[in-house]
């Protein structure tokens, strides 16, 4: 991995694999902030953008569990603004053509990213350019909305498609993390904190880097014109210096490789760690099978499913590459990434702040490393 780093195209990379409920490699190379000198270290902290995502889906299967709510649920049961949500058809002369909701939007629809709504990153579709207008520009204007508001204002959006006809990556997991507050009846960073980060131990995962953790906080970086690296400036939408009043549970959190690695061992061990019983088995068995049906995949090679929160391999075959079936995980914006095996008993890791995020094999080239070094 470490030559990413001497070839200068990357900054610096943290990489952490377990087995067997044992830390096999923890290794850190080349630099967390380039400009200042300082290297990479075992507790830098990182940008783990939609790393967030498997976090808040375990928060709302342990309300799940609670009883507070059923997965088939219509989400606008519990956010009444979804009762007037319709969907896009077409852009005419006259406005927008949009059609009634041939079933509800579901908690599992949001879950399993299959609820239509949109993101507005990435994709040219006009749904997406309703988003970024109405969520993302506006929340760079004015950094004082809520989390309620947005949520508001992505309910007035129309969606992509019908409930539960395709895979659409999305800002589901963001509207989860509203449900989670209305639910609890807590603001939606306090639950995390309370009954996630503390029990697990996870004392640095948060929405933004307290002063005195800063010294900590890893630079973002992204490919120079000219070749080589440029520091990016991301405060924007998503500032990390203070609390924010629009947590974002699809893509807001900061955790360092040890808080990951306690989450990630606490699904691997069926929900518990070290004592603490987060959820039941059977919930999380329930959270990494695959919930698609056939014809839907989140990937072009069609070598994966997804779960409750999670992309599932269900082929490894078509996946060309190592792993197993039943594999599971996710990654963020920045190129971090982790997966859980439970064949192998494994859990792979990978932090690095670069953006974009796939613009180097790097998460491959992770893998195959991991893999080929099973012996037994």
């Amino acid at each position: 991995m470490g030559r990413y780093v001497d070839e200068g195209k990357l900054a610096g990379i943290l990489t952490v694999v377990a087995r067997r409920g044992q830390i096999a490699h923890f290794e850190t190379c080349g630099m967390m902030d380039v400009e200042a000198g300082k290297p990479m270290q075992p507790d830098t902290i990182f940008r783990i953008y939609s790393m967030s995502k498997p976090i808040t889906s375990v928060a709302v299967m342990m309300l799940y569990e609670e009883g507070d709510f059923h997965l088939t649920d219509p989400i606008s049961r519990y956010i009444p603004e979804f009762e007037e949500t319709k969907v896009f058809v077409e852009k005419t002369e006259t406005g927008l053509e949009l059609a009634d909701l041939e079933r509800p939007v579901t908690i599992r629809d949001l879950l399993t990213h299959t609820s239509g709504l949109a993101y507005g990153i990435g994709d040219p579709s006009y749904v997406d350019a309703l988003y970024e207008k109405q969520i993302w520009e506006v929340g760079r204007q004015r950094p004082e909305t809520t989390l309620e508001e947005m949520v508001w204002r992505i309910a007035a959006l129309p969606l992509a498609h019908q409930p539960g006809s395709a895979w659409r990556y999305s800002m589901a997991t963001d509207v989860l993390g509203y449900l989670v507050q209305v639910v609890s009846g807590m603001p939606f960073e306090a639950y995390l904190q309370q009954r996630i980060f503390e029990p697990l131990g996870m004392v640095d995962t948060d929405f933004y880097v307290p002063q005195g953790k800063g010294e900590r906080f890893a630079a973002l970086y992204g490919p120079a014109k000219g070749g080589g690296l440029e520091r990016l400036d991301v405060q924007g939408v998503m500032a990390f210096d203070k609390p924010t009043r629009r947590p974002s549970g699809g893509g807001g959190l900061v955790s360092t490789a040890s808080d990951y690695m306690r989450f990630s061992q606490m699904l691997l061990n069926k929900g518990e760690l070290d004592g603490t019983r987060l959820l039941g088995r059977k919930t999380v068995e329930l959270m990494t099978m695959n919930h698609l049906p056939d014809g839907l995949h989140p990937s072009e090679d069609q070598s994966a499913g997804f779960g409750l929160g999670f992309s599932v391999v269900t082929d490894v075959a078509r996946s060309q590459s190592l792993g197993s079936v039943g594999r599971y995980g996710w990654g963020g914006a920045a190129n971090t990434r982790f997966w859980i095996d439970p064949q192998e008993e494994m859990i792979g890791l990978l932090m690095l702040q670069f953006m974009p995020g796939g613009y180097y094999p790097v998460a491959e080239d992770f893998n195959v490393a991991v893999y080929q070094a099973i012996v037994e």
